[in-house]
């Protein structure tokens, strides 16, 4: 659930920040990409930490 949350997340800051740095929409589309990738890992990296954690 968390990895979803993250891609979401992701995509969306990373298509905000290039949008204000003025980015065309190739931009914008790679920054979210990106983003959405590393907060996937991210999110997966914690998913697996709190199950062990927890249980």
């Amino acid at each position: 659930m968390l990895v979803i949350i993250g891609v979401v997340l992701g995509a969306a800051w990373g298509g905000w920040r290039a949008k204000a740095r003025g980015g065309k929409r190739a931009d914008i589309l790679q920054y979210a990409a990106v983003h959405a990738l590393i907060f996937a890992i991210a999110g997966l990296f914690l998913t697996l930490f709190l199950h062990r954690a927890l249980v």
